[in-house]
């Protein structure tokens, strides 16, 4: 789960992180009052959205007097950004940050990440902030430094002494604390990711964050119910909102062909064998390794839902699930079918799951195996397959 700039920030605060003042507002109303409780004479204003890239995109405005803050303000609420991350679809800025801005002297980044590969936490530290991490690591790998993050959240004091170093800090105290801040942060939030970037020198060589970014792992929002209602449902597809609210997991992709399918090895075989056969899946789809009924009529009406989607193919496996359950829960929501139709399915009672849909009168396709079935819907959509 993403948050924004300024829940990762009040989270950061509350760990000692130093963050110049900010009030977010929801009303271009609202900007007189934060102008005079901040004592703002200019400002930094941002839209508030779940994508980078926001000063590209003309998301980020500096206001030079206190009369610019509001006119600023209401120019930017409501305002959609299109880029690379968000999609064509685009994202709108229901929410702007309004910051005391801050001589920026020097920029750095500092971020916490999980290395698969040595299976660890760590952080990642930079002399050079201000932009992508995989640009400084593509133009500048010597100005990259991992240091491990123990499990309990805290850092041997030698990495700690040699990342102050590493990165140059004139108050090598105030560094060190952040770094802590933000190990502890990421092991105790159980995040996935925490930047910030830039986290910058001032002209007293104090440092603060400037920008953050923090995602939590949906495996363990169960364990952070301050965070959970951090949930933004204005910056997700309206497919992915509904698909949260049934526990399915769902990622919108760019092609025409709906799959569902249960538990993500099976689902990622199925898109895998549906572009080598020559078609473009439309999603992800999981509907989890014990779906009822309702979660499988849930799971059809979402990718029925979708425009792009021009045929369905649903593979499921019936260990733990029972096949006659799957056939329910399509047949409940197929209805007059809209689109076609492949059905693969195997396991606990597949021939009862069969006979349902062959009864139902409706023009699904069966299937045998996976291959058959990606080949049947390509060949449906396209009337060949790739050999």
């Amino acid at each position: 789960m993403n948050l924004h700039e300024f829940q990762a920030k009040k989270i950061l605060e509350g760990y000692g992180v130093p963050i110049p003042p900010f009030e977010v507002v929801t009303k271009h109303t609202e900007a007189e009052r934060v102008v005079r409780d901040l004592h703002l004479t200019q400002a930094v204003i941002k839209i508030q959205v779940h994508a980078g890239g926001r000063g590209k995109a003309g998301g980020v405005k500096f206001a030079k007097t206190p009369a610019e803050i509001p006119t600023l303000v209401s120019q930017l609420l409501g305002m959609k950004m299109v880029n690379n991350q968000t999609g064509p679809e685009g994202v709108i800025a229901h929410k702007v940050l309004i910051s005391q801005p801050v001589d920026i002297v020097k920029e750095y980044y500092l971020g916490a990440i999980i290395d698969r590969g040595e299976a660890q936490p760590i952080l990642i530290a930079s002399p050079e902030g201000g932009m992508e991490i995989e640009e400084i690591a593509a133009k500048s790998p010597d100005k990259i430094l991992r240091v491990p993050i123990e499990l309990d959240g805290t850092v041997r004091p030698y990495h700690l002494l040699y990342l102050a170093k590493f990165m140059g800090w004139k108050h090598p105290e105030e560094g060190i604390k952040i770094a802590q801040a933000v190990a502890r942060c990421f092991i105790e939030k159980d995040a996935a990711l925490l930047e910030i970037n830039p986290l910058i020198e001032d002209k007293e060589h104090h440092l603060w964050a400037l920008d953050a970014k923090l995602s939590i792992d949906d495996n363990a929002i169960y364990r952070q119910p301050e965070i959970a209602v951090m949930y933004d449902p204005t910056q997700v597809p309206k497919n992915e909102v509904e698909a949260k609210k049934h526990d399915l997991s769902y990622i919108a992709l760019d092609g025409n062909i709906g799959c569902m399918v249960n538990g993500a090895g099976l689902a990622m075989a199925t898109m895998d064998l549906i572009q080598t056969c020559g078609g473009k899946p439309a999603n992800f789809l999981d509907v989890g390794g014990s779906a009822t009924a309702e979660k499988i009529t849930a799971g059809y009406k979402i990718l029925v839902s979708d425009p792009h989607v021009k045929a369905i193919l649903v593979n499921i496996f019936g260990g733990i699930m029972n096949c006659a359950t799957i056939a329910e829960g399509i047949l409940a929501a197929a209805g007059e079918l809209k689109v076609p139709l492949v059905v693969r399915m195997e396991g606990t009672n597949v021939e009862q799951g069969r006979k349902m849909l062959e009864k139902s009168g409706l023009k699904i396709e069966s299937a045998e195996s996976l291959e058959d079935a990606a080949q049947k819907v390509v060949k449906i959509l396209h009337g060949h397959t790739r050999k």
